[in-house]
């Protein structure tokens, strides 16, 4: 999402809670972008992640924030270097072996 300082005072409340749900904000003046806005996910969405301990949790918590990245609660993707090997897949390879 990209908003202008105007935009900002005008809807701050409304921008922060988006910011908070996981979306990145992208601040601009004169149309140059001059800061992002990156929401710390609530406690209650990290609390709703099975199998963590209580420390996993806020290690988790204490991270996002640290860093300044971002978390939505879900997989984490590939990021945009990864790279796709070509050939046989390992499973396929094993199931050869034994033939």
């Amino acid at each position: 999402m990209q908003v202008s300082v105007r935009e900002l005072k005008n809807h701050l409340s409304n921008i922060l809670a988006t910011a908070q749900q996981g979306e990145e904000v992208s601040v601009t003046s004169h149309k140059r972008l001059i800061a992002r806005i990156v929401g710390v996910p609530s406690e209650s969405l990290v609390a709703g992640i099975g199998g963590l301990s209580d420390a996993q949790r806020s290690a988790l918590l204490g991270l996002v924030a640290d860093s300044g990245g971002s978390w939505r609660g879900g997989k984490p993707r590939g990021g945009p270097g990864h790279s796709v090997i070509e050939g046989k897949t390992m499973s396929d390879m094993v199931l050869e072996d034994r033939g």
